[in-house]
Order: C-alpha cells, then sequence, then structure tokens
C-alpha cells in the first residue's frame, strides 16, 4: 500500500526515506509556497487597497476562492488523499448567483483567512525552513565548487573559511549529510503545513451535513412539484377523457336497439369507465386534496376523517398554514394511519388530534382496537417514518397485544404564515 503522506513513510520504508521521493516533493511543496505567497502577497495587498473604496471586495473573495483551489491541487505534492471542494454550484448561472453564494458560505471567508494568513506568516516561515533544512546544507555541499570558483578561498555560511580542496571536500560532506539528516524534519513540516492548509480549505463535518440537508431538503420540493404535475395532468387530462367515453358510450348504448347484446355490453362498459372514473377521482383526491391547497391541514385531516368508516374524534383547532411539504407529508401519515385504522385494528373509535406549538407540529392517531403493530414486520408503517425522516420528522408508534394503538408524529417546522386556516376541523364526533 502506497503512504499517504511523510508520517507513514518513514514506518513503511525507513531506510529508503532519504533517497525516496518524499523529501523532494516535501521541498517543492514549501518551493512553490514561498513563490506563490510573495505572489499573493503583492496581489492581496493590491486588493485591500481596493477594497477600501469598496471597489476590491468582490475581488478580494474571488481572489481567496481562487487561491483555496490552488492550494487544494498543491497538497497534492505532501498528501495523496485528494481535497475535496467545500463550494456548492450556485443554484443558477450567472456572475451575480455565483458571487451571492460565495459570499454566503463560510469556506469562502475561511478562504479568505488562509489567503491572508499565507500572504503575511506561512509563506516567510516557508522561506526560513528551506533556508535552514536545504540552503545551508546545500552551501556547504558546494563548497569544492565555490573554492574552484574563487580560486583562492571561500566563506561558507559566512562562518567558516575554506582555503583548500581537503577542507571543501570536508565541509560538502557534512552538507550531504546534513541533507539527510533535516530530510525527515523537512518532510514532517510541510505535511504539518499541509494538515493546517486542509483543515482551512476542505469541507468540515458540519459543512458537509448542511450540504447533505440542503440536498434533501431540494429533494423534497422536486418530489412535491413532481407529485403536483401528476394531479394536475390526470385531473385536466385522463378524467376529462374518461367523462367524455362515459358520455360517448352512454349516446351510443341510447342508439342501440333495445334489449340486443349491443345495448348490454355497451351498458357493461359505461359501468367500467365509470367506476374507472370513480377510482381515478379518488386517486387524486389521495395525492393531493384540494382542501389541503386551499385551507390547509386541519381540514384536509377532517376530511379525511369524515372519509374513515371507524368513527373518528378530531382535535385540528388552531393549525396555521404550514411548509406544504410538511402538510403534504403530515396529511398523507394520517390518511394512511386512519386508513390501517379501518383495515387492520378491528377499532370501534379512533381518535385523530394535532397542533402546533411554534416549532414542532404533533400529530397522533389513537384507536381501541386490537393493538399488535409491528413496524418490524414490513408494514406501511416503515414507509412512513422514511417520508418522515426526508424532513427531520419521527415516528412512534405504542401498540401493545390488546391495544390501544397510538401513532405520534413529529415534524420540526416554521410557521408559513401567521394566519391561522380559513376552515377549521371540527371537534365533534363522526358516528
Amino acid at each position: 500500500m502506497e503512504a499517504r503522506d511523510v508520517r507513514q513513510a518513514p514506518v513503511r520504508r525507513p531506510r529508503r526515506y532519504p533517497f525516496g521521493a518524499w523529501p523532494w516533493r516535501s521541498a517543492a511543496y514549501l518551493v512553490t509556497g514561498v513563490l506563490g505567497g510573495a505572489l499573493a502577497c503583492a496581489v492581496l495587498l493590491v486588493l485591500l487597497l481596493a477594497s477600501l473604496l469598496l471597489a476590491g471586495i468582490p475581488l478580494l473573495l474571488s481572489g481567496g476562492v481562487a487561491l483555496g483551489g490552488a492550494e487544494r491541487l498543491r497538497l497534492r505534492l505532501v498528501d495523496r488523499l485528494p481535497a475535496a471542494d467545500p463550494h456548492r454550484v450556485p443554484a443558477v448561472p450567472g456572475l451575480g448567483a455565483w458571487v451571492r453564494t460565495r459570499a454566503g458560505e463560510r469556506a469562502t471567508w475561511r478562504e479568505l483567512g488562509y489567503a491572508l494568513l499565507f500572504a503575511t506568516v506561512l509563506w516567510p516561515l516557508d522561506a526560513l525552513v528551506l533556508a535552514l533544512a536545504v540552503g545551508a546544507p546545500g552551501t556547504l555541499l558546494a563548497a569544492p565548487l565555490l573554492l574552484a570558483a574563487d580560486g583562492h578561498e571561500t566563506k561558507l555560511l559566512k562562518a567558516v573559511l575554506v582555503t583548500s580542496y581537503p577542507g571543501a571536500l570536508a565541509g560538502a560532506a557534512v552538507g550531504a549529510l546534513a541533507l539527510v539528516v533535516l530530510g525527515r524534519p523537512l518532510g514532517l513540516y510541510a505535511t504539518g503545513r499541509g494538515a493546517l492548509a486542509r483543515a482551512l480549505l476542505t469541507p468540515r463535518e458540519r459543512d458537509g451535513l448542511g450540504e447533505v440537508l440542503a440536498s434533501r431538503a431540494r429533494l423534497v420540493d422536486a418530489f412535491e412539484a413532481e407529485r403536483r404535475r401528476i394531479e394536475r395532468d390526470l385531473h385536466d387530462g385522463a378524467q376529462h377523457r374518461l367523462v367524455a367515453l362515459t358520455m360517448t358510450l352512454g349516446l351510443a348504448r341510447l342508439d342501440a336497439p333495445p334489449g340486443s347484446p349491443l345495448e348490454e355490453r355497451l351498458g357493461q362498459a359505461q359501468e367500467e369507465a365509470g367506476q374507472v372514473l370513480a377510482e381515478l377521482r379518488e386517486l387524486i383526491h389521495g395525492i393531493h386534496p384540494q382542501v389541503l391547497a386551499d385551507y390547509g391541514l386541519g381540514p384536509a385531516l377532517g376530511d379525511a376523517a369524515d372519509r374513515t368508516a371507524v368513527p373518528v374524534d378530531t382535535a385540528l383547532d388552531g393549525l396555521p398554514r404550514l411548509p406544504a411539504a410538511v402538510e403534504s407529508a403530515a396529511h398523507f401519515t394520517g390518511r394512511e394511519a386512519l386508513a390501517n385504522v379501518d383495515r387492520h385494528s378491528g377499532a370501534s373509535r379512533a381518535r385523530l388530534a394535532a397542533r402546533h406549538d411554534g416549532r414542532v407540529l404533533v400529530l397522533t392517531v389513537e384507536d381501541d382496537g386490537r393493538g399488535g403493530a409491528d413496524p418490524a414486520r414490513g408494514s406501511g408503517l416503515t414507509g412512513l417514518a422514511d417520508r418522515l425522516a426526508v424532513l427531520d420528522g419521527t415516528l412512534t408508534i405504542t401498540s401493545p397485544p390488546g391495544g390501544p394503538t397510538v401513532l405520534r408524529v413529529e415534524i420540526p417546522c416554521r410557521v408559513r404564515s401567521e394566519s391561522s386556516s380559513p376552515r377549521t376541523a371540527s371537534s365533534s364526533a363522526r358516528d
């Protein structure tokens, strides 16, 4: 397995390290850091002066972003692990959207802070380490050449006077030994510099979590938009065609000879078309009932309770308008829970309640049936929990054998508007 950085290289090949690639890679990282830092110092000084007139602030931010990208690429010299880009892709194209997105990201400001640190502190420190670990031993190693160039004497490191070739060769030997000995400290320093750059320029765990949450929210919005499109297509297309088909069959049936086999078959076809139309209308209502879009969650849940065969007591007063995704998920969960009460519970009565305390929507469905509901048995309860998890919601079920069964849903959300729904569900029981 290939070593990731200098810290692993001596452990894997301790004797080969001084003669391997890591010392050269470390030196190259520091040399490019010195050159890039000097250039960044000059550029950032100009941008800082321009920022005093507020004209250079966007350029200053973009300069930090550009330097961050270059530093993530340069990091591969001392760390083989790729450095991820912490920036999000703007939601819409264009320079304005790019600037707004970057200005609102913590990563952009961390890159700007790193750029200032790099241009003022880090590159001079890199230059000092290079001078001690490479420059001084390199000067000693070049002692015979320096003596030959002068012809009489040379002063090594401005401290040791050398006038003969034996002394110059001794200095060269000391320089070669120093280069070998200082190779590992040089690599460790370069690795530490790279670790600092990675800490400031790559995504942090919280940044990654924020991106996941944003991506999940976009998926929810996309799902809601697609669901509404399907509902609209069914309502405006398939439903109207089925109505036209039913009317056409009825007219054809009137033209058929009374009591003939043709009349009988046309009647059966018309009846089947009517049943399909009724099922389609029920499907459209289940996807997203109009009462939910027009009046909110409370009236929609009240309508679902009215459609349940088991009598349902409701407590839905005062529910405000909530985000569309929350209302849709809560309505779907409540409707499915009531359907389970009808099909599986054997209950004689149920209760549906919902409230919002300003931060969390709480929905409970309770019945006096036989109990024993278990999500682990592959029921639709697992699907309900997965749907709520997209919104950071939770679903808990208490269902001992013999009942009662209590389903509780909690969805964190803010109120969409201060006004409550125009209609509220009645608290009276449906008998």
